[in-house]
């Protein structure tokens, strides 16, 4: 139970700090580079739920406030570019990877990996898709730059076929230099150094302030 209670206060202090820094008198200040405005929010994976909630708070205040808040799900993003396959490929992918996996699970995981990779990874890939949601939702705010904050989230679901930090590396200069804060499932490590998921192997290729 203990351990609970200061987890929920790690993430609600994290939130309460990313709040503070978006509202501040001379406007969002989530990074120290006036030209990279990303920003990183890490939660342990096992409360998701919980972030998800905090995060709606958080967007409602926000939107009270003048807000434009702009939630992206990493999850249906994928989702959306398995359903863009042919029927054909897919049950093609879904059968070798129950015969693998009864023959070596680790196997198989790595020939899902390597064939999802192919249609996620990349400036073609989810990043792509990121950024045209991004001018999409900021078109129709063009003078409100300051008020507009855009979310990555269920950043979980690309585990373990995309890094994070690759992501970020696609979408940088691309975003109309709006804030934009990643939504991390996973560990912190050392001060810049990020575990997605807690299971890969720790990331330091991280430019952005990380609220934890």
């Amino acid at each position: 139970m203990t351990g609970n209670i200061f987890e929920n206060a790690s993430l609600d202090n994290a939130i309460a700090s990313l709040k503070n820094d978006l509202l501040d008198a001379t406007g969002p200040k989530i990074s120290t580079m006036r030209n990279y405005r990303f920003a990183i929010l890490h939660y342990d994976p096992r409360q998701e739920f919980k972030l998800r909630d905090r995060i709606r708070r958080l967007t409602d205040d926000l939107k009270s406030q003048g807000w434009n808040v702009l939630l992206i799900s990493l999850h249906c993003l994928l989702l959306d570019r398995l359903k863009r396959e042919e029927p054909r490929i897919l049950d093609s992918l879904i059968r070798t990877e129950g015969r693998l996996y009864k023959k070596d699970p680790d196997r198989a995981l790595n020939h899902l990996r390597d064939k999802i990779a192919l249609d996620i990874e990349g400036t073609d890939g989810i990043a792509q898709d990121v950024i045209t949601l991004i001018n999409e939702f900021t078109n129709q705010y063009p003078d409100q730059a300051d008020r507009t904050l855009i979310f990555l989230g269920r950043a979980g679901s690309l585990y373990p076929f995309f890094r994070s930090s690759a992501l970020l590396k696609h979408i940088d200069g691309k975003t109309k230099n709006l804030p934009v804060v990643l939504l991390y499932p996973g560990e912190r490590r050392d001060l810049n150094a990020l575990s997605f998921m807690g299971e890969l192997p720790s990331d330091r290729d991280y430019r952005p302030r990380i609220y934890s």
